[in-house]
């Protein structure tokens, strides 16, 4: 088995190319004062890695052309393929408006994965149940501090990953809705009559 060499391209050389050659509103994803700080994916600031655009194993080559920076998690998730505009594709598809929110916003898309609900319509159905219209974030915010406390990480992994963000969500709504006297989940969430996930693929 082959050692691969490591990357001489630096950060700073990559972040020069690329501010050359793209248009700031085509780097959507984080400022550019702050593209050598995070990643460019998800806007994280932890555990950030250069990562080839074409693989060196298809042979890209080690150059900033070829560099982006993003965080181990998004690194591991990458497309690892020979056009190089999908991994652009890819980063992209994901700008989100804050930084480090992409994850909470992809566990909210497994929660409604899994539970063919979404968030939003879980927590009217919870407050229509208990027959309230006031504003209730401080007890939201108080009830998914207590579920994320009940959640752990992987062996090895800093971070929750989305089953885990998603599960945080569940737990959160049930909490929530206990404490307004609610039972849950509402018996007309429960019902799923959707077809199975993977039939839209299946001739």
């Amino acid at each position: 088995m082959s050692i691969r060499k490591p990357i001489k391209t630096t950060i700073k050389e990559a972040i020069d190319y690329w501010h050359e050659h793209m248009a700031w509103c085509d780097f959507n994803n984080v400022d550019w004062l702050e593209a050598s700080t995070h990643c460019w994916r998800c806007g994280c600031e932890k555990n950030l890695e250069r990562c080839h655009i074409v693989p060196d194993a298809l042979g890209g080559k080690d150059e900033p052309s070829n560099i982006v920076l993003l965080c181990k998690r998004c690194h591991a998730e990458g497309p690892n393929v020979a056009d190089s505009e999908i991994m652009w594709d890819w980063i992209h598809a994901y700008a989100v408006p804050f930084y480090e929110t992409l994850w909470m916003f992809r566990g909210m898309k497994e929660y409604e994965f899994i539970y063919r609900k979404n968030i939003k319509s879980e927590l009217k159905a919870i407050l229509d149940a208990a027959e309230i219209t006031d504003e209730v974030d401080e007890l939201m915010e108080v009830s998914l501090q207590s579920a994320m406390e009940e959640a752990s990480t992987h062996f090895g992994q800093p971070y929750f990953n989305v089953a885990t963000v998603a599960g945080c969500y569940r737990m959160m709504l049930k909490k929530f809705a206990k404490s307004l006297g609610v039972c849950f989940p509402i018996e007309d969430s429960c019902k799923n009559t959707s077809n199975p996930w993977w039939s839209e693929f299946y001739p």
